[in-house]
């Protein structure tokens, strides 16, 4: 396990549709374990394939004390709208309001190819698009509705 580069936000890679998944095998256990590597490093609530350089349909949420793995997730279901902030580890220096869906249906699939169904509601919702996103290469900038100045 090893920690990876982040892309920023330039990066054309950031921009690209990732390729579904099709082996689940070694190659796939070690992205994610990179990937959970460098999302305990820099601390965020999520990160996605891309953001790292690998065009595949992978990405991680950590919320409340879970771990999610989503290989070739699909929003299955959507309802209801809300405004909340974002930020990106790929999109350092500001945050942003971004509307989005209130609820959400996700299926997908962990990294032994079990297939998995997750409900999700407010923020936890937020972050599952906010990175399902990156797999279009969508960035949350894209969406944002207004720009929040980070103090950091």
């Amino acid at each position: 396990m090893a920690k990876r580069n982040i892309l920023k936000m330039g990066d054309p890679l950031l921009r690209k549709v990732c390729k579904p998944v099709d082996t689940f095998d070694v190659k796939l256990w070690r992205l994610i374990d990179d990937m959970t590597d460098t999302l305990h490093a820099v601390g965020g609530l999520g990160l996605a394939a891309p953001q790292v350089g690998m065009l595949k349909r992978v990405c991680i949420v950590e919320y409340d004390d879970q771990h999610f793995e989503l290989v070739n997730p699909v929003l299955v279901h959507s309802s209801g709208k809300c405004v909340d902030n974002e930020g990106c580890l790929s999109v350092p220096g500001f945050r942003g309001l971004v509307e989005r869906p209130e609820s959400i249906d996700v299926e997908y699939f962990d990294r032994f190819g079990k297939k998995h169904h997750q409900h999700a509601e407010g923020y936890f919702a937020r972050v599952f698009l906010h990175e399902m996103d990156h797999l279009d290469g969508i960035l949350f900038a894209d969406k944002m509705i207004k720009k929040i100045i980070d103090d950091d």
